[in-house]
């Protein structure tokens, strides 16, 4: 009987090691996976309405194959909403060419596709409610003596779309970034930062990237002519004072006074629309190296009469 007993063990062993081996090796085979589409279509859920079977003709162990063939749950595969083609009833087709391209999120690592058995899937995304809304950042930065930011922050993608109810939506008008707070800056900084959401409702972003420019600065300051601009004829149009203290900010090094090309002037027809008579002045010819421009004072005084020849 103990004969027997090794006999049928050394049997079952060998027999396990046969498998073993067997199944260890290269096959190709049709699997079938049941594929649940996630993507970003503007407009529509995240997530497909029901999930599609995918069949295709795979390389493979004999153990990858067994498990895809009875593997019962969804797949989640994030397919790029360019590859996605509306057809129509909401559905959207997506080749056996562009599918081929999730092919490892589709089946998995150690799996090589050999040809799908369809020319085609398709894929239904349900309508919801948008709003394209701007991003706004939360940013506050303080700098080095002699350095400034040459612009805002620039954020990456600028708007997001945001999914939800209509009155959920109708309240909103923009979103925020998390806060973004540096000290002392004296070079360029750049990140990603997460975004703010609201409740109930769904963003096409998380996140964004963002970027700040910090440049070293040198200032010049110059006492500048304020010209009028858009008088009509006939009319005799004043502005004082005539002339302001500008101060300037460009990037360093600068070679020239901007003073020296650009030319400062009050608009009349904003003088016209004016309730106090005082407007602000422009600036035109601005050299390209100039960050920032102020004049002091900021506000000038317009007179007008109208008995000029």
């Amino acid at each position: 009987m103990k004969r027997w007993t090794q006999f049928l063990l050394c049997l079952l062993l060998s027999a396990s090691i046969w498998l073993i081996h067997n199944l260890s090796q290269e096959y190709a085979g049709v699997v079938s996976v049941s594929v649940l589409a996630q993507s970003t279509l503007k407009g529509r859920a995240s997530v497909a309405r029901e999930a599609v079977v995918v069949s295709a003709r795979c390389s493979a162990t004999g153990f990858k194959l067994i498990q895809l063939n009875y593997q019962q749950r969804d797949v989640k595969v994030a397919i790029h909403a360019e590859d996605l083609v509306p057809s129509g009833d909401d559905t959207f087709v997506v080749s056996a060419a562009e599918m081929a391209k999730y092919s490892s999120d589709i089946f998995g690592e150690g799996v090589t596709l050999l040809t799908f058995l369809n020319q085609s899937y398709s894929f239904k995304f349900t309508p919801e409610n948008y709003k394209t809304v701007p991003v706004r950042a939360v940013f506050s930065a303080t700098f080095k003596p002699q350095y400034m930011a040459s612009g805002p922050v620039v954020l990456h993608p600028d708007s997001v779309t945001v999914y939800g109810s209509e009155a959920a939506l109708a309240s909103l008008d923009a979103v925020l970034t998390r806060d973004l707070s540096f000290g002392d800056l004296s070079k360029s900084v750049s990140g990603a930062v997460r975004l703010i959401g609201a409740p109930g409702l769904r963003m096409s972003d998380s996140e964004v990237a963002w970027s700040l420019d910090v440049v070293r600065y040198v200032e010049m300051r110059s006492t500048v002519p304020v010209g009028v601009r858009g008088v009509p004829k006939g009319v005799s149009f004043s502005v004082y004072p005539s002339t302001a203290q500008a101060v300037f900010r460009c990037q360093f090094p600068s070679r020239s006074n901007p003073a020296e090309s650009c030319e400062f002037y009050v608009d009349y027809d904003e003088f016209t629309h004016s309730k106090s008579g005082r407007c602000v002045a422009h600036c035109d010819n601005l050299p390209a190296n100039v960050i920032e421009w102020t004049l002091e004072p900021d506000v000038f005084d317009c007179m007008l009469r109208e008995d000029a020849e």
